[in-house]
């Protein structure tokens, strides 16, 4: 097939010792790879290395036969299936982080970048058999979904380096090539008019846009070739007939889409017999054509007014599973398990954390004294374990989100076939969509009844299949070793064509039936639709109960989903429970050896002798300055007592009280006890106090008047004072 992604770029190669596995890819450097003695790893890269070799199988197959669309798409679903397989179980198999070809966000986006390729191969072969333009484009529509998410995967961060070059341009051209080839048949589908032309001028923009994008990896000059010449074809004849308004592109209605490839998980073991394969590969292509046609549903509604009686089973079997209230159950509990477990991962490694911190934080206080083993080289084993815990829910996320999209895709058909008012939800088609007497209708049911005998055989004959009898090929096998010494493969064919070769005529024929029998249900069923498309009211009520047939397969699969989500997160648990505890003896016996360290280093430092108290600088204690002795006191004549009682108060004044500087002698200066009560001196007897005063030599007494005339003495009032009234010299009061 053109363009196709080759694989091969990513094949893992080994170069191992006797002990431990080392596995490369050329595309991822080498810093990043991994050696481990480890059957898991193992197990892992071998499967890594069948997917791979299945995808460039398919690519060297002849897309233009149909052994070779056939021999295509089943490999790239095989190898879908493996990648898908291996991005659910690589964490749980290997104890480290996966390098970044085996990372889960790796092996997803391979394994939809194989099913885009089988979707691809697959419209190729619904337009190699000329069926009806709408299914076609539903194909090409779903191919081009499949391409859109892988480009949008490609594209993410952390991995866009590691991919060959070219894988971009080639994924956004297929992508728009696609998505153009949908435009183109749904045109077709439409008809002449304004629809026709809009899709037509979308497609052209399309496919320009496609070789723009696909550089020099891949082109499509003939689509683009086709397509132009049926927009100029288009619209000359709606200029020059029909005169429709062409509308807006987005105002038409979204293409439909039809999931033809779906990923094929490995069987256990890997060798399953490959006619048994053959078997259920062709079954499910079978269903899923089918399915597009909305047959046999289609014909169960030939009156217009009716409910088919499939749709009324249907409508049963979800009310017994439960209906949508079962549904709604399951999606309650779901966040709770999963914040039951995320709750249980964020505490353990907050306690591992915190451990951590804890540690750095003494080993920066106490430095070389802290001797134990840091925490962040013991805690690696367990930081990879809680990242491999983390990495298991993530994914365990993008599943739940996948499937409350799908809930809510389906919701309402659900809650119609639930509630079982399946007649009120479908329109009446009228009187003139009654198709009872129509020819198609009744080769169409006769062509449904040998594809339920095409089915029927099928199942007996894988029943037979697995329970043959080969307990004679042993005895065999043996006595032609011990004749000739070795099985060649004549002897291998022979006895395996003895045992095999009547089921494997009548599987051979099986096949080739359904072949001829879809072609001709594909003829019929285009009779069929052109004798339905002639009136709204039909188209609506088709479309309805398309809408309801898909309701149920997607109520089955969200139930399974659920269950099963629900049963991992349960499982989870004790998982998660058991690793927290883990942790926390972890943690409890770090913690004790931290205090016995603590406490030891705290006794050393206590122990230690004290060091000398410095001495004190000189430039802090100058010299104290020397005080020079007081001057002595000056000679002073003794003075003249006055004979004059000293004044008594009647409230003692207290002197100031003394101070004597520091190194200063204490004499002369006599010593003062304040609190000592004051003794008034004893006046001398005879006091007289009208005695002159004292006079120098040559000066004439107080009284003498000019000229030497002497006045009478002053008499002079002196007041009494308590206390001294008595004293002799005192005139009387």
């Amino acid at each position: 097939m053109d363009g196709c992604v080759r694989q091969g770029q990513l094949l893992r190669r080994k170069a191992a010792s006797k002990y431990v596995s080392s596995w490369s890819v050329p595309c991822i450097p080498s810093s990043l790879l991994a050696a481990l003695s480890s059957a898991a790893y193992e197990r892992v890269c071998l499967l890594f290395n069948i997917a791979a070799l299945s995808s460039q199988i398919a690519e060297i197959q002849n897309f233009d036969t149909e052994e070779g669309l056939k021999m295509g798409a089943k490999l790239f679903q095989q190898a879908a299936g493996i990648f898908d397989h291996l991005k659910t179980c690589v964490i749980g198999l290997i104890n480290q982080e996966p390098t970044p070809d085996i990372a889960p966000e790796t092996l997803g986006t391979l394994s939809v970048l194989m099913l885009a390729q089988a979707q691809e191969a697959f419209f190729r072969k619904t337009v190699r058999d000329t069926m009806r333009d709408a299914v076609v484009a539903k194909v090409a529509n779903q191919a081009q979904d499949f391409y859109a998410d892988a480009l949008r995967l490609i594209q993410v961060d952390s991995m866009k380096d590691y991919w060959p070059k070219g894988w971009v341009s080639l994924v956004a051209g297929k992508q728009a090539y696609l998505h153009a080839m949908a435009e183109f048949y749904q045109a077709k589908a439409a008809g002449a008019g304004g629809e026709q032309l809009s899709r037509l001028q979308k497609a052209q923009e399309l496919i320009q846009k496609a070789n723009q994008r696909g550089e020099k990896h891949i082109q499509f000059p003939e689509a683009l070739q086709r397509i132009t010449a049926e927009f100029t074809q288009a619209k000359k004849d709606n200029d020059l007939i029909y005169h429709e308004r062409v509308p807006d592109h987005r105002t038409l209605e979204a293409i439909g889409k039809a999931a033809l490839a779906k990923p094929i998980p490995p069987a256990k073991p890997m060798s399953t017999n490959i006619e048994i394969g053959r078997l259920r590969e062709a079954t499910q292509m079978l269903n899923g054509v089918l399915a597009s046609m909305n047959l046999p549903a289609a014909l169960e509604d030939t009156s217009g007014r009716a409910v088919p009686a499939s749709l009324i089973e249907k409508s049963q079997a979800m009310q017994q599973l439960g209906g949508i209230a079962a549904l709604d159950t399951l999606m309650r509990e779901l966040p709770e398990l999963l914040k039951r477990n995320k709750e249980i991962l964020d505490e353990t490694a907050r306690l591992m954390n915190d451990e951590e911190r804890s540690d750095k934080e003494l080993r920066q206080q106490f430095g070389e004294r802290w001797t134990r083993t840091p925490s962040e080289k013991l805690t690696e084993p367990l930081k990879a374990e809680a990242a491999k815990y983390s990495t298991i829910i993530e994914t365990a996320m993008n599943a739940d989100g996948v499937v409350k999209m799908k809930y809510n895709e389906h919701r309402q058909g659900i809650e119609i076939l639930s509630r079982g008012n399946v007649a009120e939800a479908l329109p009446n088609a009228g009187p003139d969509a009654q198709l009872q007497g129509n020819p198609a209708v009744g080769e169409l049911r006769g062509l449904m009844g040998q594809v339920e005998a095409i089915k029927a055989e099928r199942e007996v004959f894988e029943f037979e299949l697995q329970n043959i009898k080969s307990d004679s090929l042993a005895s065999d096998f043996l006595s032609v070793l011990a004749v000739d010494g070795v099985i060649g493969p004549e002897v291998l064919d022979s006895h395996l064509d003895k045992l095999y070769g009547a089921l494997q005529a009548q599987l051979r024929e099986n096949l080739g039936r359904q072949e001829r029998l879809l072609a001709q249900i594909q003829t019929t069923n285009t009779q069929f639709c052109m004798a339905k498309n002639s009136n709204d009211g039909a188209s609506k009520r088709e479309a309805i109960m398309k809408q309801l047939a898909a309701a149920f397969d997607a109520y089955n699969e969200l139930k399974e989903n659920l269950t099963e989500g629900t049963r991992f997160y349960n499982d989870l648990t004790p998982l998660l429970a058991k690793f927290q505890q883990k942790v926390s003896d972890f943690c409890f016996a770090r913690k004790t050896e931290k205090d016995d360290l603590m406490h030891e280093v705290q006794s050393r430092i206590a122990n230690q002798p004290s060091p000398p108290l410095p001495s004190q600088p000189s430039y802090q204690k100058p010299p104290a300055p020397s005080r020079p002795p007081p001057p002595a006191a000056p000679h002073q004549p003794p003075q003249q007592q006055y004979h004059q009682p000293p004044p008594q108060y009647h409230q003692q004044q207290q002197p100031p009280p003394s101070f004597t500087p520091q190194g200063a002698p204490s004499a002369p200066y006599p010593s003062y006890n304040p609190y000592q009560p004051m003794t008034p001196p004893t006046l001398p007897t005879g006091f007289n106090p009208y005695m002159s005063m004292y006079r120098p030599p040559g000066m004439p007494p107080n009284n003498a008047a000019p000229g030497g005339m002497q006045y009478p003495p002053q008499q002079l009032p002196y007041p009494s004072y308590p206390g001294y009234s008595n004293q002799p010299g005192y005139p009387p009061r």
